[in-house]
């Protein structure tokens, strides 16, 4: 199953598990915070193990994109939808 991770505001590596109900460009486009560096990976590429899981690194030299966040995103909609009408 593909996951997301990105580069939250501490420093630390989090993860976003898709539930499918959106393209996972939308959810990463959505549920990464504006500007932060995101990689779409497989689940192999995490570590089972979570006891150090604030400990994980990630390497987002070469991210499959940004995030533009919730509000940005619900507006981008909105104005695509209206663009149509």
């Amino acid at each position: 199953m593909t996951k997301i991770l990105f580069q939250n505001s501490a420093g630390g590596v989090s993860v976003i598990h898709p539930t499918g109900d959106l393209p996972i460009e939308d959810v990463c486009q959505k549920d990464v915070p504006a500007g932060a560096p995101y990689l779409i990976v497989e689940d192999d590429v995490i570590p089972s193990d979570r006891t150090f899981r604030n400990a994980w690194e990630a390497d987002f030299s070469n991210p499959d994109g940004y995030g533009i966040g919730a509000d940005a995103y619900f507006a981008a909609k909105a104005a695509a939808e209206e663009a149509e009408q």
